[in-house]
């Protein structure tokens, strides 16, 4: 087992004891690491101070100050990144172009805010939406399908994918560029639809196979419902926050004053530098030796619920697969009936803005009220996921799903944008807070060789459930009491369904909860593969 502390292990062993031995076996061993001058990063640089004698002008202490400021800054974001021996097992590395693809996918929403997403909001032409439902809503439901079982089979090469979907994605935004036409602003449908379809395919296949990586880098001295917290809250503090605004100021200079899209050219640099840094994850992320795929379907009934799992495989012939647990099952079911919610309220308060005879300046602080909300409620909901004690996660995300359903019904009785605000913050927060709980499932519930396709599976899921929610919102008519409620009644049986699962029972055989809470491994195992690991 590997074991990898958080700072120095000579200071640390003179301080407290060791640490546990990491359950991540595919760390290697700290006498194998290939740099150990990276254990410790380097103290910041003392500030410079100037030579005897020289004048001290304004603009110079003001260029030395604004030199000190960005030197604590640079080093408070590296110590945050390293914590926990994150840059020993390789975290960090995997933090970086995390941050790259939320910054890509903002900066992506402002070049095409105008050309693409209002101009199909207005909703004057059928075609339109049409085009816009194809382009926000096929990524997904390709994805859900095809990225899961492909994982399981992409025994290596997951450090090449990951570069891969930014390479690609820098091809397509070279290729906008070159298409933009300064005088008008927009781009060739011909050229701007494909274009935006395979950015957004790109950009989840990166979530979902770096769902797959994140349990080979995590930590020993953290769980992975931190792990994804940390990734989260980096990506939207460095990636859609400032990614966006840096975006944001490029777009609106050069479409100003050089006839250019600005914010494409941040795409292309970033995904360059994107590609680059997904080969910098360390090559353990590519180990696949013994792994077990998870599935979502349940084939044995009337099995009494088993705590632990066997020495012994149970052999009932095919390859080995290993299905979700009850408290998995719920859990997924809660965190889809969120994300329906989710997808609802990022495309449908767009169309509703859209639709009112006002100015573009009602319609911009209609949407910013929106986005606030769900900004600072994904925002808290992270914060207070990585806080919580998460003994019992089913029960949080039953919780959490019944709140969402609540504010939902609340908004379709109101009727106002108050309400719309209200419920999108607080969906925003339980989304963060149950999809936490979900991961704390994954990783309990699930034996270590089956966690990474477990985490694919599960995302590629949500991703699912965010089509229909999606969907929801281009097609229902845009009268706030009227779309939320008719969330309200889609939501209401996802929370069924929820509830059932939780009580171990199912509305749809083989996907609810009548099934063991940690169930045995089906299959025969090949010979040669590593046992299949019990947990402690």
């Amino acid at each position: 087992m590997a074991n990898y502390p958080a700072g120095d292990s000579d200071q640390r062993r003179t301080r407290r004891p060791s640490p546990m031995p990491s359950a991540n076996r595919y760390l290697p061993p700290l006498g194998q690491q290939k740099n150990p001058n990276r254990d410790s990063a380097p103290p910041p640089p003392p500030p410079r101070s100037a030579p005897s004698g020289e004048r001290i002008t304004v603009t110079r202490a003001a260029a030395q100050r604004s030199r000190e400021m960005g030197s604590r800054m640079y080093w408070m974001v590296q110590r945050a990144a390293t914590a926990d021996g994150a840059d020993k097992s390789g975290l960090t590395a995997l933090t970086w172009p995390v941050v790259a693809n939320f910054a890509v996918d903002s900066a992506m929403a402002v070049a095409l805010a105008n050309t693409l997403f209002f101009a199909a909001a207005s909703g004057e032409s059928k075609s339109k939406v049409a085009l816009y439902l194809l382009i926000t809503i096929a990524p997904f439901a390709v994805i859900a399908p095809l990225i899961g079982p492909a994982l399981d089979r992409l025994q290596h090469g997951r450090r090449v994918a990951l570069a891969l979907s930014f390479a690609l994605r820098t091809v397509l935004a070279v290729i906008l560029i070159l298409n933009y036409d300064g005088a008008t602003g927009s781009y060739p449908s011909w050229v701007l639809y494909p274009c935006a379809l395979a950015m957004m395919v790109f950009s989840k296949s990166f979530s979902v196979l770096r769902s797959a990586v994140t349990p080979r880098v995590m930590p020993p001295t953290i769980d992975l419902v931190r792990v994804n917290a940390r990734l989260t809250m980096f990506g939207l503090l460095g990636g859609t926050i400032a990614g966006g605004a840096i975006a944001g100021g490029v777009e609106f200079a050069c479409t100003s004053l050089l006839k250019l899209p600005g914010a494409l050219f941040v795409v292309a640099a970033v995904t360059v530098a994107g590609a680059l840094l997904s080969m910098h994850i360390p090559k353990w992320v590519e180990v696949t030796a013994g792994e077990v795929p998870a599935t979502l379907s349940y084939r044995t009934e009337g099995e009494r619920p088993r705590r632990s799992w066997p020495e012994e495989v149970k052999k009932v012939g095919g390859t080995l697969r290993q299905p979700l647990g009850r408290n998995i099952i719920t859990s997924l079911w809660g965190n889809c009936t969120i994300k329906v919610m989710v997808g609802f309220l990022f495309l449908y308060p767009a169309f509703v803005a859209k639709s009112h005879q006002a100015d573009g300046w009602a319609q911009l602080a209609m949407l910013g009220i929106i986005g606030a909300a769900a900004g600072i409620g994904n925002f808290a909901g992270n914060m207070t996921s990585a806080r919580l004690k998460l003994g019992r996660p089913s029960v949080l995300v039953v919780r959490c799903t019944v709140a969402v359903c609540a504010v939902a019904f609340a908004a379709a009785v109101a009727g106002n944008l108050l309400m719309a605000a209200i419920a999108t913050l607080i969906t925003s927060g339980a989304s963060a807070i149950s999809k936490a709980s979900l991961d704390a499932s994954l990783q309990d519930d699930l034996p270590e060789e089956s966690r990474a396709s477990g985490f694919g599976r599960s995302e590629s899921t949500l991703q699912l459930a965010w089509v229909l929610g999606g969907a929801l919102g281009v097609m229902v008519y845009t009268d706030l009491w009227v779309g939320f409620t008719a969330v309200s009644a889609l939501l209401i049986l996802g929370l069924a369904q929820t509830i059932v699962s939780f009580r171990g029972n199912s509305l749809i055989p083989g996907l609810g909860g009548n099934r063991p809470i940690m169930v045995e491994q089906e299959g025969t195992r090949r010979s040669g593969s590593r046992p299949a690991a019990v947990p402690k």
